[in-house]
Formats: C-alpha cells, structure tokens, sequence
C-alpha cells in the first residue's frame, strides 16, 4: 500500500469528511446503471446456508453481491462468483484480494472505519446517510449490512433481486459466534421489513434456507 495516499487519505477525510469521500465514489446515477435489467443475488451470511446446495443458482445470477468478510464455506452452498462485497467493517485486503469484487460499497453512516484499501481496491459507492437513519427509525434499531444493501437496490431497475441467506439470525452468522441478543439489530423488525418489501415488490425472492 502507498503510504504517502494513505496519509493524504486520512487528512483529507478528517479535514472534509462526506464531501471528499463523494469526491471518490460512484454517484447513483453510474451505480444503478450496473445493475439495470440484470439479474442480482445478495447473499447474506446465515450459518443455514452452508447446508444447501444452493451455489450454482447463486452464481447463475449476473450480478452477487456479498457481505462484510464474504463467508464462503463451499462451493456448493454458497457458489464462488464475487462480484460486489458490500460492507460495515474493515475487510482485510488478502480477503479482498481473495474474492476479488469489481465494485466496494461502504454501507453503514459511520465513516470513521473507511480505510484507503477499501477507497482504493476497486470502484467504490459511498451509500447515502438519509436513507440508514431512516431504516434505523423505522426498525427501531441500527440495520444490518444486508437490509441496507436491499434498501439500496429496491431504487435500482435491476431484472430480479435475489436473497440468499437471510434467516435473521435463526441459525446465526458466519461471520462471528454472538447471538441475537448480542448485537445491535432488531431481527424481528428486519424480517417484517424484509417479508413487507418481497411482497410488495415482484422483482425481489427471498430463497429459505432453513
């Protein structure tokens, strides 16, 4: 990593914050023209997946997008296409490097974990602050990675809208070993906004995988 971009990345973002990171960052109208008409699976990281064969549907999709660290257990479960990581956290770059998506999208209001290696690693979205915090005021609670990106992408004219892995939290997550009442999130509230939104909206299937 140049250390000399990383510095000047730091004092910039301490200095301007949201108005530089923009500078940076696909605008909406380039986003949304990736995903318009093609076929997208987001896929979530409940442990209940790796117990399917569902990894060939997954990675038929044009577009999969994954989440935060990208668990993929097998090939089977959870296909091995990468072609978006949407994220709230620091991704390591050999992960990064490992799944190696076309295109980053820092998901969460708090910019303070955004790093250059994620700026830097591929085409980046910064998403909006308006749209979380009205999620959160609705949920009653912070939302997860996965709501935001589906959030996201009821905006966009995507063909379909696949969801993989989403079981909010009944079989936990891949990516660590707390439980519900452990984190922040309001599942419950998640999965009634998430039924609302499939119903509603005949692009968007929500596959079981429990």
């Amino acid at each position: 990593m140049n250390l000399t971009s990383t510095f000047a990345f730091r004092v910039r973002k301490a200095l301007y914050g949201d108005k530089f990171l923009r500078t940076l960052s696909l605008n909406r109208t380039e986003l949304f023209g990736f995903v318009e008409g093609k076929s997208v699976a987001i896929i979530g990281n409940a442990r209940s997946l790796s117990d399917t064969s569902l990894g060939a549907e997954i990675d038929a999709n044009q577009i999969v997008i994954r989440l935060n660290d990208a668990p993929l257990t097998s090939s089977k479960s959870h296909g091995q296409k990468t072609d978006w990581i949407a994220v709230a956290k620091r991704v390591s770059g050999h992960r990064l490097t490992l799944r190696g998506p076309s295109l980053l999208l820092w998901m969460p209001t708090k910019r303070k974990r955004l790093n250059w290696s994620i700026v830097s690693f591929a085409k980046f979205y910064l998403n909006e602050t308006t749209r979380n915090k009205l999620l959160a005021e609705k949920l009653g609670a912070p939302p997860t990675v996965g709501l935001m990106v589906i959030d996201l992408l009821k905006q966009k004219q995507a063909k379909n809208i696949t969801l993989y892995g989403f079981d909010f939290f009944a079989s936990q997550s891949l990516s660590g070993s707390r439980t519900a009442e452990q984190v922040s999130h309001d599942f419950n509230s998640e999965r009634e906004e998430v039924v609302s939104i499939v119903a509603a909206d005949p692009r968007f299937r929500l596959v079981s995988s429990v």
